[in-house]
């Protein structure tokens, strides 16, 4: 049976004459977002928009790029016959690819030495992913300062506050876990590979790997009988 969370719909809608985006998940949710649509959470759904003020002939071109990069990411998608397309753009890991490779390193991990080894990507003070993070936010902030609306000097507060408390918390409890990780040097004890090795001090040889037995379990008691009725 095809996943239903594969299929989207780009259309007008018919009363508000709105470009919306509906259906997929949240990878389809990622690619709309590139391409330039904007989420709109309600409580039962999660559809996107194309962003305001646009004319119709660049919510043609978004829609149209949009469905070309679903396409090429295989999805079915269903639109209007002014965004249907052929087009195939290339595919590109984007960059939260690469954090989230971190996570799988920590995954696979077996000692302190390689869990530690990938947070130290993270929390590096120079050019860490979290020292970055930090600079966008920063950067962001910056950006609103003039921007020219009331509500802008705020935001700018804001972010600046997150950066100051929220990335700076993170970094700090990361890089203390990342740094006691990296002194305790030993293996995971659940992760450990076994090496089929048997010790030079083996007195049995035909012993397959040196691991211990797995523990040994007591079988479970049937259960009692009970007395039929008495005739």
């Amino acid at each position: 049976m095809p996943r239903t969370d594969r299929f989207l719909d780009i259309r007008r809608d018919p009363h508000s004459d709105e470009l919306l985006a509906r259906g997929g998940d949240s990878e389809a949710h990622s690619i709309l977002q590139r391409t330039g649509f904007i989420a709109v959470v309600r409580l039962h759904e999660t559809y996107h928009r194309a962003p305001t003020g646009l004319t119709q002939h660049d919510e043609s071109r978004l829609a149209t790029d949009a469905v070309a990069h679903l396409r090429a990411a295989g999805y079915h998608v269903d639109c209007d016959e002014p965004f249907d397309t052929d087009a195939h753009p290339a595919r590109y890991l984007p960059l939260g690819s690469s954090v989230a490779h971190l996570a799988e390193q920590i995954r696979q991990a077996t000692t302190t030495d390689e869990a530690a080894h990938a947070l130290t990507e993270l929390t590096a003070a120079h050019d860490g992913i979290l020292a970055a993070l930090d600079e966008v936010l920063t950067a962001t902030a910056d950006f609103h300062d003039g921007l020219g609306q009331a509500s802008d000097p705020h935001t700018a507060r804001r972010l600046r506050y997150l950066a100051d408390e929220y990335v700076g918390v993170i970094r700090s409890d990361l890089a203390h876990t990342r740094n006691r990780l990296a002194d305790r040097h030993a293996p995971h004890p659940a992760r450990s590979a076994c090496t089929e090795e048997v010790l030079a001090t083996e007195r049995e040889r035909s012993a397959v790997c040196a691991c211990p037995p797995p523990p040994r379990t007591l079988p479970v008691p049937p259960p009692p009988l009970t007395a039929g009725p008495r005739r």
